[in-house]
């Protein structure tokens, strides 16, 4: 039976003081557990039920503490509202610098993207379409939110994920790296040259690109309405569903990211 000091403090892991207190976020699902157990992430505990597929891997990790939990603990514990099958402590990576060499592909870089759902997605997306780095400006959700790390599905463990000042990243970028925004009086992308290296920025899901960052857009970009401008209702686009499409056409382009 868990102790009532365990079941609080794998809870207080919703909230992101505790996370960085105690250099821990939680992981839950038989898929994402899967993901983190075999990469590079340090899985401190597994929590589920007994006949969760998980448990079927602990002789594949011995140093890994393995703990069967009843129907009744895991809904306890679990920071989701339908609780699935097991709930594993992961130790939060140090924050590492951003490397040089990934400026030879597509980085993303998210100007206060803020909800966690929206996060997740990107970052799966992300991984969908080989982007290896994301930039996010530190007021952004944090990866490690509950919500997001299941959104992820797992491809947080293949997408690094860095917080900076973006202006001062961005004025440190090499000076002939193109830089992309979606913006309304941008260039229809399905005309638009795209190169095999660059940042794209993907705005706040209400605000868009932020004043401070618009003006390091050096190729603004927009997706035409269909059929026609004029019988359009919607005035945006989800940050997520964003992130897809402009990934996609350089996909589409053969760009190599």
């Amino acid at each position: 039976m868990l102790s009532k000091n365990t079941i609080k403090h794998i809870t207080s892991l919703k909230l992101r003081k505790f996370r960085l207190a105690h250099n821990q976020f939680i992981a839950e699902g038989p898929k994402v557990v899967k993901e983190f157990l075999n990469s590079g992430f340090i899985v401190e505990q597994v929590l589920g039920l007994p006949e969760s597929p998980v448990f079927e891997l602990r002789e594949n990790f011995p140093d890994i503490d393995f703990v069967p939990v009843s129907k009744k603990e895991l809904d306890r514990i679990s920071l989701l509202k339908t609780p699935n099958e097991v709930v594993a402590i992961v130790e939060r990576p140090e924050a590492g610098l951003f490397p040089i060499t990934a400026f030879s592909g597509i980085v993303l870089l998210l100007d206060e993207v803020k909800d966690p759902g929206n996060m997740g997605t990107i970052i799966r997306t992300a991984d969908w379409f080989g982007i290896h780095h994301i930039v996010c400006a530190r007021d952004s959700v944090d990866v490690f939110n509950p919500k997001t790390v299941q959104a992820t599905m797992g491809s947080l463990t293949r997408v690094r994920v860095h917080y900076a000042d973006l202006v001062a990243f961005l004025k440190n970028i090499p000076d002939d790296l193109p830089v992309y925004g979606t913006l309304l009086d941008g260039k229809n992308i399905y005309d638009t040259p795209l190169s095999e290296n660059g940042i794209i920025v993907i705005g706040n899901e209400s605000r868009g690109i932020s004043s401070k960052v618009l003006p390091f857009i050096t190729k603004a970009v927009y997706f035409p309405h269909f059929p026609s401008a004029q019988k359009a209702g919607a005035e945006s686009l989800n940050a997520s569903v964003a992130t897809a499409l402009v990934l996609a056409e350089f996909r589409r382009r053969g760009t190599v990211l």
